[in-house]
């Protein structure tokens, strides 16, 4: 699982260093977010897919999935692009999970969710999570892996706890620091705060310097700008028994890779 891949370079460095991982590691599926993917804010049909010519099968994403407006009938054709399940279903293109076969042929569910402190007002993830794995007309297959983009640590610790045991992992995405807590919860799930970003590593979340600072020095609006230089890759391995759903480890990937 890859967080949020940032504007060219991200996904430059997706393409150069992600099917030689997949090979090494013999990794069976792979999701990345790709909200940041074009030119830092949003996704197009063209960035997404070179994510998927690169080996990744899903892409997840967050509340910038609506900053390019062509995404919006693709969210509706393709599959393989999640937006926020938590956005409702009254006239929100797209869909907020969906199941998938990885390629030793297990199937799995990814599921797409927002938190909302500090976020748009959407509906509550936790309760819309409950109406999922509980309410389903088919039950979801035992592996499921949760992207929950959020912005507080707390509400994405207290997701991955509230999912121990009901899910295979539980992985923060949104705020672009990795962090180093990753773990296996007490009942099975798989667990990271944030995932990390895959962008630029000279820059502020993958943005540059130089159209970020203003806003903090005088409050002056700027347009953000994706920086430049070396990527640093961020993902997580886990491993997962296919018949349980219970996940049995978790490694954090991190490469430094000239672009």
């Amino acid at each position: 699982m890859i967080g949020d891949v940032i504007g060219k370079p991200g996904r430059v460095a997706v393409e150069q260093i992600l099917p030689a991982i997949r090979d090494e590691r013999r990794i069976d599926f792979v999701t990345a977010n790709g909200e940041n993917l074009a030119g830092g804010m949003g996704l197009t049909v063209s960035t997404a897919e070179a994510l998927f010519a690169a080996g990744v099968d899903v892409v997840t994403s967050g509340n910038h999935i609506w900053d390019k407006r062509e995404i919006y009938a693709f969210l509706d054709q393709s599959e393989r692009v999640l937006r926020p399940l938590n956005y409702g279903t009254h006239d929100v293109p797209g869909r907020g999970w969906g199941m998938y076969h990885a390629l030793d042929g297990s199937e799995l569910a990814v599921i797409n969710l927002q938190g909302r402190t500090y976020m748009q007002p959407i509906d509550n993830p936790f309760t819309e999570a409950d109406r999922l794995l509980d309410e389903s007309s088919e039950p979801l297959p035992p592996i499921r892996l949760v992207d929950f983009h959020c912005e507080l640590t707390s509400e994405k610790n207290a997701m991955g706890i509230y999912l121990d045991g009901r899910v295979s992992a539980v992985v923060g995405t949104h705020t672009h620091i990795v962090t180093g807590d990753e773990r296996i919860l007490n009942r099975g799930t798989a667990y990271q705060t944030d995932l990390g970003m895959t962008g630029p590593i000279d820059s502020v979340i993958g943005f540059n310097p130089a159209t970020v600072l203003p806003r903090f020095i005088n409050a002056l609006p700027t347009r953000f700008e994706v920086g430049e230089g070396p990527v640093i890759f961020n993902a997580a391995q886990i491993d997962i028994d296919p018949a349980t759903g219970r996940a049995i480890a978790i490694e954090r990937i991190q490469r430094l890779i000239e672009v």
